[in-house]
């Protein structure tokens, strides 16, 4: 795999200003030692958002978002981190000369560069034809304008025009300079054949006669193209989309993405269309944050875009029935990838954009927010009314919504759902609660169920029975491979990624209890605020802490692997700081360390001004660190004292029983003196 070189990567952050980089989004005041402005992930008011530039962080304590400055760039442009670092080295004039490819690695990006090059070429070229072409001032330019198109929103999305001639881009491409095979992988051009399926020689444009829609990437390239036939009488499909390619999976495009990225993150909301020209007129009537999935049926690739943005979906229907009807699988999708899902029901005969032609921008924007209605409600509604007084029917409408709030990945919510679903169609609560444990416990994949989805619905099926609290991000998550590779390419050893290295908690642990993860939570804290400050000459706050450690296993996965990395940074030669994790390669530690390094309010100068002596964590060092390891070590002590104690209730022989009575014994002693020394020294725990 061709990467970026380490010593590359190194200079691209150490000359990323964090300050100038969020700086370049918002407008940052400083206060105290941090900057501060409104979020730029999430609509607010009064200012939440801190930048540290000692610390080279970022952290929302409104929306939560953290992290380094290469994190920044992947969150505000919604790109991976190797665009982000490219990002940055552009920015900073920095040359990235990735390490050498094999042949076959140099020829498959050659190919990819040329297929995005010729790609972009054509919609130059369909955009010019549709401002200076008679065909294309006639035809193509008549009919945005009576669709209410004006100019600004055909440049925002760089609409063209492709003339009604069979090889008029074939030709211009040609005499550009463009290789006729990059026009036929990117399906601009079609091969004619035979009834054998043998190439005739012959070649023609695919689009020909059509209004063009150029389809960007999140990047902003292009990869492919959606045509609207303008002929009255055309035996062809009305819309015709580019074929797949190697730059265009339609599984993973969203239609206007591009351009609604910033507006789905400051409204945190995205509404979702079916066409072209729904997003067109949405976003020229001011509703901005709209996607479409252009006629194709909704995909996981395709949720996951949304997720990147907001947690907040509401899909605008017309208002044809068998349409919704085929639309509901989607939304199911959209609850099981954790979205918040919202409907809203145009009158019978209208779309999105028939309906802001003739209502107007504003009564628009009122009606999508006195209309929009949770899905499962809307579903609910939807099926008993169909189901009317049919009991049979009514009992498979009832499994129908059951089938959709198994989706719902959270606890809280289903139980709402299933309290709704009980009222709505006047059942008690106790049989629809009883009826969803019964789908919740079938198999995934079985017919006829709700997809068996047992980790939202309560595992063994009891979908109310008491759930194991949510735990901190473990060493041992499964990667994607696409994270794993960045992850190793960026920083991550092979064992960071199996969760391994000293001290890494395993998948069959018990769950680990809250004070517990506070203790170290608290150790690791110290470690990366204070690695490098001296407690003793020299004795650095790293070493005590890690000497003092070095029989001690930690039980929460991310502090485990995050003490992991700090024995190693230290090993280097190295200080574990937060300017240096908050660059590692994987995103569950990048968070947590943002999390650990950031604190919502400062000292008030005015502690100074009128001479009251505040003391500061760097002035008691000495007694936070010994703190922090006498109350984890009192919290182990009394975890494996609790286990003897079980153990006796159940002896297997005399013996046994001996050794747990002395070891319970030593345990206690060891549990007073600890209790006896943490009286003596100053306490500090976050919560």
């Amino acid at each position: 795999m061709a990467r970026i070189p380490k010593e590359t990567v190194d200079q691209i952050i150490h000359h990323a200003d964090i300050v100038e980089v969020v700086g370049d989004f918002v407008s940052l005041k400083k206060k105290g030692q941090n900057m501060w402005a409104c979020c730029p992930f999430h609509h607010e008011k009064s200012p939440s958002f801190s930048v540290a530039p000692a610390k080279g962080l970022y952290k929302c304590f409104g929306c939560g978002k953290a992290g380094g400055v290469v994190q920044f760039i992947m969150d505000i442009e919604g790109t991976s981190y190797v665009e982000a670092l490219k990002y940055l080295a552009k920015k900073y004039g920095i040359d990235v000369q990735e390490e050498e490819k094999t042949p076959e690695q140099q020829l498959a990006q050659n190919e990819k560069d040329s297929q995005f090059i010729v790609s972009n070429w054509a919609k130059d070229h369909y955009h010019h034809l549709l401002e200076h072409d008679d065909e294309g001032q006639s035809v193509g330019w008549s009919y945005l304008r009576q669709r209410g198109l004006n100019q600004t929103t055909i440049a925002t999305f760089e609409l063209g025009y492709s003339l009604d001639q069979w090889d008029n881009l074939l030709k211009s491409a040609t005499a550009a300079g463009y290789e006729q095979k990059y026009l036929e992988k990117t399906g601009l051009v079609v091969v004619k054949e035979d009834d054998n399926g043998q190439d005739t020689g012959r070649r023609y444009d695919r689009f020909r006669g059509r209004v063009m829609f150029p389809i960007h990437n999140v990047s902003g390239r292009v990869i492919g193209f959606g045509a609207r036939t303008l002929k009255p009488h055309d035996k062809t499909a009305k819309y015709l989309n580019s074929p797949e390619s190697e730059i265009y999976h339609k599984s993973d495009v969203l239609y206007g993405l591009y351009q609604a990225r910033q507006p789905i993150r400051s409204e945190e909301q995205c509404y979702l269309v079916e066409g072209y020209l729904d997003v067109l007129s949405l976003h020229q009537g001011g509703v901005k944050n709209v996607v479409s999935t252009s006629g194709t049926s909704l995909t996981d690739g395709q949720i996951r875009l949304v997720k990147r943005y907001t947690d907040n979906v509401t899909v605008l229907y017309d208002g044809d029935a068998a349409g919704i009807r085929a639309s509901l699988r989607g939304i199911d999708m959209l609850l099981e990838g954790g979205l918040n899902v919202r409907v809203v029901l145009f009158p019978d005969g209208d779309d999105p954009d028939s309906y802001i032609r003739k209502v107007g921008d504003q009564r628009f924007k009122d009606y999508l927010e006195t209309a929009s209605q949770d899905f499962i409600q809307f579903k609910t509604e939807l099926v008993s009314r169909e189901a009317a007084h049919d009991p049979v029917k009514k009992a498979e409408a009832i499994r129908e919504v059951l089938q959709s709030i198994a989706k719902v990945p959270d606890p809280i919510k289903r139980q709402v759902f299933l309290q709704q679903t009980s009222q709505t169609f006047g059942i008690d609560e106790q049989v629809i609660i009883s009826e969803y444990n019964k789908l919740a416990r079938q198999p995934a994949g079985k017919p006829g169920t709700g997809g068996g989805n047992t980790s939202s619905g309560g595992g063994s099926g009891a979908g109310f029975q008491p759930e194991t609290r949510n735990q901190p991000p473990r060493a041992s998550r499964q990667l994607s491979p696409e994270e794993e590779a960045e992850a190793l390419m960026y920083g991550a050893s092979p064992e960071d990624l199996a969760g391994g290295g000293a001290g890494a908690a395993t998948d069959d642990m018990e769950p680990v209890p809250d004070i517990l993860e506070r203790c170290e939570r608290e150790v690791v804290r110290l470690l990366l605020l204070y690695s490098a400050q001296p407690l003793a000459p020299e004795v650095s706050v790293a070493q005590y802490l890690l000497e003092q450690l070095d029989d001690t296993t930690f039980k929460t996965g991310i502090y485990a692997d995050m003490l992991h990395l700090c024995r190693e940074e230290l090993n280097q030669g190295r200080w574990p700081e937060v300017r240096t994790l908050i660059q590692h390669g994987r995103a569950d530690i990048r968070s947590a360390v943002a999390e650990l390094a950031t604190e919502k309010y400062e000292l008030s100068p005015n502690w100074t001004t009128h001479q009251i002596h505040v003391p500061r964590e760097l002035d008691v060092l000495q007694p936070a660190c010994d703190n922090a390891i006498l109350r984890l070590n009192k919290v182990n002590v009394e975890r494996e004292l609790a286990v003897r104690l079980e153990a006796l209730r159940n002896p297997t022989d005399e013996a046994e029983m001996m050794e747990n009575l002395q070891t319970i014994h030593l345990l206690k002693q060891m549990d007073n003196q600890l209790a006896n020394l943490l009286g003596t020294v100053i306490p500090r725990l976050n919560g």
